[in-house]
């Protein structure tokens, strides 16, 4: 089965998706979400061989791979038949310098021998436009330059350039480094930036671990969740993206294949929430800010999803030239959804901008002025609430008045109405909890279902959806209201696959859903705890960690009968589950100390 074993690494600048024998088959440059260098995870249509970077083994055997402790540094150990040995580690640069934090677009592999005499070969071919075009190659005396449309790369190492040139293979002896970076010169010896960027990037992670603040239980799955929710953020705008991905497909030959490299804002409150429980807080911070400088600069309406700087176009094409994971594209680069109407975007932001009225660590508070803002979010979510849209699942061929739409204006509404009164304005926090009664009722009204005790996906329709177990978390009813526990119960029935639970069951523009939606069986352990069925929850939990790779990671899916991950990776979401899940979950340090 293969399951997505798959190591991601990066520094909030660039990222990388390694596979079990240290092919790096995924890579991005100079930022996540620009055109990838290697695509081989993609299987580039002109060249099967194209798109990779590999330091291989000849005679292959197995191999062994895990990340450093705390660290996004992975090594991986190959065997040959005969029992020789090599060990490769790989890191993105990530330090403090200076006064601030290094990242460059930069890559550093380190090669040793490990047992006899081992015989490698290395392959680096970069690949341009989506897999279309090898990139020219020129040499110095000790680099490699590959030249490609939208930028120069340059490979610095100890290794003789004509074996990788020439892909000839030769017995490791010695430890050997390749730097790869964008087109500067080093001016230091290849070995001694990799030694000293590799002990500061291991001292960088290991401090920035030591600040986090974690529950008793779970403590390894919660660092690892936690490190790579950090690898998906970008640094320079402080934005998160959903996956480093496109176009991993959610089930097999589903045509269910999306760009994720992008930034939803529906994601935001969720995000937050898990930032602020692990004490991240200038990640949380910069991300607060992404938000606000989207919101701003759209002033008051908004679409679902933006890029990682902030851009609102994200045309949606097909890209013919990859044909996609396990050769089941279509490979898409963009996402449609930005055009379409989601009205819950509007209640995420508030809900997230939450923190900075009630947080004192924040450098810059929430005031009466940032409010004014935060409430022309609200009057969009008065007016939209009632209205048809997308929703959160980005239906693309139908428009309706989805319930948890409503249920996020209703928690826009909700929130400004606790921030006035933070603020005491009296006035204003009785405007805005009117408002938000006013929605609730409404909720009450259309997406209750009398006849089967459970409310619904939509006004005045049957089907079910596994964002109504959100209810509780979000504050709109309490986990012991008979209303919320029949709903459960509906859903239960209706959407549970063994542990696991799919977002809902109707057709949609694609067919009948197939897998699993990870975040959506996390939304059904924090059900489970907020009606006091911890132990089942608990239960459940730690199944959901059994399916994580070897490596620790999540996809978006899984297969409810085969366990198999598929969808884009590593999923922001169903990491902040991990995080979310565990804090809820977790006995307290102080009953166990």
């Amino acid at each position: 089965m293969n399951n997505l074993e798959l190591a991601a690494i990066g520094n909030c600048q660039i990222s990388a998706l390694l596979d079990s024998r240290a092919r790096v088959v995924w890579c991005c440059m100079p930022r996540a979400d620009a055109n990838p260098v290697f695509c081989s995870l993609l299987e580039p249509k002109a060249d099967p061989n194209l798109g990779v970077y590999e330091i291989e083994l000849l005679d292959f055997s197995h191999s062994e791979q895990a990340y450093i402790r705390n660290t996004p540094i992975v090594q991986t150990t190959l065997y040959d038949t005969s029992g020789n040995a090599i060990r490769i580690t790989d890191f993105a640069p990530r330090f403090e310098l200076y006064g601030r934090v290094y990242h460059p677009v930069m890559l550093i592999r380190t090669v040793n021998p490990v047992q006899g005499w081992p015989r490698i070969r290395v392959r680096v071919r970069p690949a341009a436009e989506y897999g279309t075009k090898e990139a020219d190659v020129t040499h110095g005396s000790n680099h490699i330059r590959y030249l490609l449309p939208d930028m120069r790369i340059r490979l610095t190492t100890d290794i003789p350039l004509t074996a990788i040139m020439e892909e000839h293979p030769f017995v490791l002896t010695r430890p050997h480094h390749l730097v790869l970076a964008s087109d500067e010169s080093i001016p230091q010896a290849t070995d001694e930036i990799a030694r000293d960027h590799f002990g500061q990037t291991k001292a960088y992670w290991e401090a920035w671990v030591r600040g986090l603040a974690i529950p008793f239980d779970w403590q390894e799955a919660v660092i690892r969740a936690a490190i790579t929710l950090k690898l998906c953020t970008f640094e320079d705008t402080g934005a998160v993206m959903a996956a480093i991905t496109t176009s991993l497909p959610e089930a097999a030959d589903s045509g269910r294949n999306w760009d994720y490299r992008f930034c939803w804002l529906r994601d935001s409150y969720f995000v937050v929430k898990a930032l602020n429980s692990l004490g991240a807080t200038r990640t949380m911070e910069a991300y607060l800010e992404y938000i606000l400088n989207v919101s701003f600069e759209n002033g008051g309406q908004l679409q679902p999803v933006y890029s990682i700087t902030g851009q609102a176009d994200l045309t949606e094409r097909t890209v013919d030239s990859l044909a996609g994971y396990r050769g089941m594209g279509p490979v898409r680069v963009g996402n449609q959804a930005y055009e379409q109407v989601q009205n819950d975007v509007y209640g995420a932001v508030v809900l997230a901008a939450t923190q900075y009225f009630f947080d004192h660590r924040l450098e810059r508070p929430g005031n009466e002025a940032s409010l004014q803002r935060m409430e022309l979010l609200g009057e969009m979510a008065v007016d939209l609430y009632n209205e048809p849209d997308a929703g959160i699942w980005e239906y693309r061929g139908r428009q309706r008045v989805h319930t948890f739409s409503t249920l996020m204006c209703w928690a826009g509404c909700d929130r400004l109405a606790r921030i006035s009164a933070r603020l005491n304005l009296a006035d204003r926090s009785r405007h805005w909890q009117q408002k938000a009664e006013e929605i609730r009722a409404a909720i009450f009204a259309n997406a209750w279902d009398d006849k089967r005790k459970t409310f619904t996906d939509t006004a005045g329709r049957p089907e079910l959806d596994a964002s109504l177990l959100l209810m509780p978390s979000l504050g709109f009813i309490p986990g012991y209201d008979p209303r919320f526990l029949s709903t459960l119960a509906a859903i239960e029935k209706e959407l549970r696959r063994g542990d696991h639970m799919m977002r809902y069951h109707a057709a949609d523009d694609f067919g009948d859903p197939e897998n699993a939606f990870n975040i959506c069986t996390f939304w059904y352990i924090d059900a489970l705890a907020a009606v006091g069925r911890e132990g089942e929850a608990r239960e459940l939990f730690e199944n959901m960690l059994t399916h994580r790779n070897s490596l620790g990671l999540l996809s978006e899916d899984l297969d409810p009968q085969t366990g198999e991950l598929w969808g884009n990776f590593p999923q922001t979401y169903s990491m902040v589950g991990i995080i979310n899940a565990a804090r809820r979950l977790s006995r307290n340090w102080e009953d166990e100390l």
